[in-house]
């Protein structure tokens, strides 16, 4: 425990010595007091931020155990349409879906509701993600143990509680988290749509007080505070989950 704590402590040291040189040598004006006059307007974009993320990592969850479940089934229909969502959304740069889908789907069917396309262009950009993890992670396991789980007379439902899903849980639980950061992170381009997220606060922010660098260390620093988190609870839960194979 000593050691990983030195380990951790000097890797620290090491990254903020580099850090803080950084910022000597640069020799800049530092006006962090400026950032106080908006703390409500930041607490506001971090809260919607937060908002959108958390039901857009919800909906991509959905999305992508249907994808993934439409791209293994036997039904034709429902195999090319899952592959034509994932690999249409794949293909695609998420910038170019937000205008397409708010600007052009959104107005031919009167989805003026900027916020809950917000969350559903992020869910529908990360469920195809999340739905070639899932995929990958249900191919990856041996059809013995399916095989074994039919000869001891398990139903479906049974295979999937014990047999499969245990395993799934600990082969995509480190792919998923990385997912379910980057999904965080892009939100920021939800501001291209006029959604008042932190990124777009912090921009509206910037061209008042003209504080770059303390605006975007801010905005770093909120990205951390919820990306981070996702990180631990994630590998709090993989140690769970973890079992001998």
């Amino acid at each position: 425990m000593a050691r990983k704590a030195l380990s951790l402590l000097l890797v620290t040291a090491v990254l903020a010595s580099l850090f803080f040189y950084a910022v000597i040598v640069l020799d800049h004006p530092w006006q962090w007091n400026v950032l106080v006059e908006y703390r409500y307007k930041f607490s506001l974009g971090f809260a919607m931020t937060l908002l959108i993320s958390l039901f857009s990592l919800l909906g991509s969850l959905v999305l992508g155990v249907a994808a993934a479940l439409g791209r293994r089934s036997h039904i034709l229909f429902f195999r090319y349409l899952a592959s034509f969502y994932i690999e249409i959304i794949r293909g695609t740069p998420l910038l170019v879906q937000i205008l397409v889908l708010f600007y052009i789907i959104g107005t031919a069917y009167r989805l003026t509701n900027r916020y809950a396309m917000g969350v559903l262009i992020l869910s529908l950009f990360a469920g195809a993600y999340v739905a070639e993890i899932i995929r990958g992670g249900l191919e990856s396991i041996p059809s013995a143990q399916l095989e074994t789980a039919r000869s001891l007379c398990f139903t479906k439902g049974q295979t999937y509680r014990y047999v499969i899903i245990p395993q799934l849980s600990r082969i995509v639980l480190p792919p998923l988290t990385g997912q379910f950061a980057s999904l965080v992170k892009d939100s920021s381009l939800l501001s291209f749509i006029a959604v008042n997220e932190f990124t777009k606060v912090v921009m509206e922010a910037d061209s008042l007080n003209f504080a770059t660098f303390e605006n975007y260390f801010l905005l770093a620093a909120g990205y951390l505070a919820i990306t981070l988190p996702i990180s631990y609870l994630t590998k709090r839960m993989e140690r769970k989950i973890a079992y001998a194979t």
